[in-house]
């Protein structure tokens, strides 16, 4: 059991939504997908839904993955906020 009460809301593994927002480029999608199967290698293309903003400058994607674990998790969203074409993770 972890000592971090943060932890108690989820029971893994479980499915996890991510959502990723960034200015539209042509390469946003396929990065996004390489970034998160460093570390969710099962992560199926259908598992990421893309909504474009209503002027048409920014993406959204959200990918869902099967979270193993908190720490899964956390490697997830390190490695995308550090990525230059994401703007945001939620």
């Amino acid at each position: 059991m972890s000592d971090n009460p943060a932890d108690a809301l989820f029971e893994f593994p479980c499915r996890f939504p991510v959502k990723v927002m960034g200015e539209r480029h042509e390469e946003l999608q396929a990065q996004v997908i390489e970034v998160v199967r460093v570390h969710a290698p099962d992560l199926d293309e259908v598992d990421v839904v893309v909504r474009e903003s209503s002027s048409g400058k920014y993406l959204s994607l959200t990918v869902t993955v099967n979270a193993q674990n908190r720490a899964q998790l956390d490697a997830i969203y390190l490695s995308l906020t550090s990525h230059p074409l994401v703007k945001i993770v939620l």
